[in-house]
């Protein structure tokens, strides 16, 4: 099936939770899926069997998820097909479940097992009708473009004052700092956090500038190990983590010096080592999310690279995710970063123009992280991608970032 996680912040871009989006069939092998959203009909909920194989840990780490139910699957044995903490889940419905006592019971029955309840697509006219399931609601998913929030605000805080507010289609830093300042929405979902603040006045922090020099050094093909043991050394942090990493490889040798454990780790280790250490402090001033973005797609390109027929580009196609972010962690526009940083010229065409061999797979991982399904499934037959090939690429790379972030 296809499964990608969308994050919801706050208002001090820390992540609040996610949201599990799931497809089990491909639509354009079974066009009647196309109006049926996210479920094939079945009582079953895809995406706590994801959680379910997968362990909640794996998708995130504290935050809550929000898995989606239909009018059919919210009357399934839920605990029976998935054992994950209750308060960790929030069960995402819509109005297919009708504000009816069928319904209003069994929402109430989940409330008391423990999970809890979130609503989406609920227009304005609605709310009314649906006053006895909005008692029941945690949260409840606004279109911010199609509400005054102003009246919202004033609505919620006096008959469901428990309802926490979540604005979906925010596409840009403009549109967040307005509804933030209209303080009436807790959570944020949409675009809006990857992508840039350009100024044009923005200097890059002394620090960046060292970390870009590493991984500019560690790009070329015979770098020498004293050097980037050397730029290492200036930042604490990255000593840190090198000597800790180490330390776990070499219990019975003792390191003495930094260019002692990048002579343990070798070359080829160091460098992957450091692309992916330096890409998070990098990150340092951003939002956590920026990091794990730029990460997985660097990952998720690279686990893409045989089904797509470039194997042999595989470590270019993680750079080319790694990289894909790095306007936003620079404050520049895309061509004006990748200037500082020594990237292949098939890297400057995807990320600067849009095209070249490589655009295809990162047009595909762009569209699979932000649940389009269709498109998702049309490149697929284009590329003759199976299912179950798709699957344990995205799964393996979320369990490697898993490994990756707890080893740090």
């Amino acid at each position: 099936m296809l499964v990608t996680l969308i994050p919801l912040f706050d208002e001090n871009l820390n992540i609040g939770a996610y949201s599990l989006f799931v497809q089990k069939q491909n639509y354009f092998l079974n066009p009647s899926l196309l109006g049926s959203g996210q479920f094939d009909g079945a009582a079953r909920v895809e995406g706590l069997e994801v959680i379910q194989s997968m362990g909640i840990e794996t998708l995130s780490s504290d935050s809550e998820v929000f898995v989606s139910l239909n009018n059919m699957s919210v009357f399934s044995d839920l605990a029976e097909q998935c054992d994950a903490p209750h308060e960790r889940l929030v069960l995402l419905i819509d109005p297919s479940v009708k504000p009816v006592p069928m319904y209003i019971e069994r929402l109430k029955e989940l409330k008391i097992q423990g999970y809890k309840l979130a609503i989406r697509k609920l227009q304005v006219a609605e709310f009314e009708a649906y006053r006895e399931i909005l008692k029941l609601t945690d949260y409840v998913f606004l279109n911010h473009k199609k509400i005054d929030i102003s009246k919202a605000r004033i609505y919620f805080n006096k008959l469901y004052p428990h309802i926490k507010l979540c604005a979906v289609g925010v596409e840009n830093q403009e549109e967040f700092a307005a509804l933030k300042s209209s303080g009436g929405y807790q959570l944020y979902e949409g675009n809006f956090y990857r992508i840039p603040v350009n100024r044009d006045d923005h200097t890059v922090s002394p620090l960046k500038v060292n970390y870009i020099e590493l991984l500019n050094i560690v790009n070329n093909n015979n770098f020498e190990l004293t050097k980037a043991a050397d730029i290492i050394g200036r930042d604490t942090a990255l000593t840190i983590s090198l000597l800790k990493m180490v330390n776990r490889m070499a219990i019975n040798s003792e390191i003495t010096s930094i260019r002692h454990a990048a002579a343990m780790l070798g070359q080829r280790e160091l460098k992957k080592w450091i692309t992916t250490a330096v890409m998070g402090e990098l990150c340092a001033d951003k939002p956590n999310e920026i990091t794990r973005l730029s990460l997985l797609r660097a990952k998720f390109a690279e686990n893409l690279a045989g089904a797509f027929s470039m194997a042999g580009q595989a470590s270019e196609l993680f750079l080319m995710g790694l990289f894909s972010v790095l306007d936003v962690i620079l404050d520049k526009p895309m061509e004006e970063a990748l200037s500082m940083v020594k990237v292949s010229r098939q890297i400057r065409e995807v990320l600067v123009e849009g095209k070249g061999e490589l655009y295809k797979v990162y047009s595909f991982i762009t569209q699979y992280e932000n649940a389009n399904w269709q498109e998702v499934s049309r490149q697929m037959i284009l590329e003759n991608i199976e299912m179950p090939v798709l699957y344990d690429a995205y799964i393996q790379t979320l369990v490697w970032y898993r490994k990756l972030t707890l080893g740090r």
